[in-house]
């Protein structure tokens, strides 16, 4: 790691406040799970709102990998140079910030501005708040990185069920999404002076690797397991509704009940993520996690059916669960790259998946349907199983 805590300090911190640190991070990991599943548990609607067709959201949708590629220049060394508490406070206020003006979006236009800037803060915010779970990582002698990524997916079960009660009530998404806005604002306001100040290296030290100059081949690896991992994992996100609504035909609320047991899938692996890796070893965690991702998404194909689907989907909750906390510690943890870069790097190549991923989905469904287009995610199980099974990367 390349950074060391400056106030205060490391062994007061451990002693006597580490435990409200590894909350404060957790919750910082929550209010940015809590912000994307508000947007995702309302695709739906905005898509019936806006007259879109698969297509049309596909298009749209690639504004977030947009977004994500103008801020993945430089967001590592924004955390890196002013530290990633502070880059945490202000991305994640701006990241939830967006949401209103997705709401208030009544064209394509707007939409696809307001998702851009969703994208770009994500991604500033994503780098800063897995930057922190790596130092307070560091105040443990027991795994916690699985739990932080389980709080970000708890979060997305808390978005997908606040989805689902204002579904319930036919509220408007506009005010959905102001509610959401202020609930994360008092998660960032009480928990920001918890989070870890860091004392970083020299500017001139921490800025001089160039990922395009001299590419690390273990960063690459990892960004392109964890690729496949988040473009599965996209899918759910945006897509899930949009199958249960019109492939499985659920009705009424029930639209949701795929994301929700996703959610909940993907949320008790990633808790249960440290204990897995500490019986099996990170290898055959991977190898697993592969191999149920893709059982997962063609059962949903082959069954298309509430309850088999309910049940896949819960598969690939399960699946997806243990790949970012073992793939973002093992990165963090570079030996000889700043640990903000480095995440950087995988967080980039691996976002990559999370957001084209579903676009990817709509162009395919508009030329055959939303079902072969799960089909053909499936096989990025496949990949992640064959990829770790041929590297020599993890024990």
């Amino acid at each position: 790691m390349q950074s060391t805590v400056s106030t205060p300090s490391f062994q007061k911190l451990r002693s006597r406040y580490r435990n409200r640190v590894r909350l404060a991070t957790a919750l910082f990991f929550f209010g940015m799970g809590f912000s994307f599943a508000t947007w995702a548990s309302r695709i739906p609607s905005i898509k019936s709102q806006l007259h879109l067709t698969e297509a049309d959201l596909g298009t749209l949708l690639l504004a977030l990998p947009l977004g994500q590629l103008l801020a993945m220049t430089f967001s590592g060394k924004l955390v890196t140079h002013y530290g990633s508490r502070w880059i945490c406070t202000i991305g994640l206020l701006l990241y939830a910030g967006c949401l209103p003006f997705i709401g208030l979006s009544h064209n394509k236009w707007e939409l696809a501005i307001a998702l851009t800037s969703f994208g770009f803060f994500g991604n500033l915010c994503n780098i800063a708040v897995n930057t922190q779970g790596v130092y307070t990582q560091s105040f443990f002698e027991k795994p916690i990185m699985g739990s932080f990524h389980g709080s970000w997916s708890l979060a997305g079960f808390a978005g997908a069920l606040t989805g689902l009660v204002m579904l319930s009530f036919q509220m408007s998404v506009l005010h959905h999404f102001l509610i959401a806005l202020g609930f994360v604002t008092v998660l960032v306001v009480t928990n920001t002076k918890y989070l870890v100040k860091t004392q970083t290296s020299k500017p001139e030290e921490k800025q001089s690797y160039n990922f395009f100059k001299n590419p690390d081949k273990t960063l690459l690896w990892l960004g392109i397991i964890c690729f496949c991992g988040m473009a599965s994992e996209g899918i759910m996100f945006d897509w899930s509704g949009v199958y249960f609504k019109e492939i499985v035909k659920a009705p009424g609320a029930l639209v949701v009940l795929g994301y929700t047991t996703f959610m909940i899938s993907m949320a008790a692996g990633r808790f249960l993520s440290d204990l897995f890796v500490a019986q099996l070893g990170y290898r055959k965690v991977l190898l697993l996690s592969g191999f149920v991702i893709s059982i997962g998404l063609y059962t949903a194909v082959i069954f298309p059916y509430l309850i088999p689907s309910t049940i896949a989907f819960m598969l690939v909750g399960i699946g997806v669960s243990n790949v970012i906390p073992i793939i973002f510690n093992t990165a963090g943890n570079h030996p000889t790259i700043p640990t903000g870069i480095a995440l950087t790097v995988v967080t980039s190549i691996s976002f990559l998946g999370f957001l084209i991923g579903p676009p990817i989905i709509g162009y395919i469904a508009e030329l055959t349907n939303l079902r072969y287009s799960f089909a053909v995610i499936g096989v990025f199980g496949l990949i992640i199983a064959g990829l770790v099974n041929q590297l020599n990367i993890f024990k």
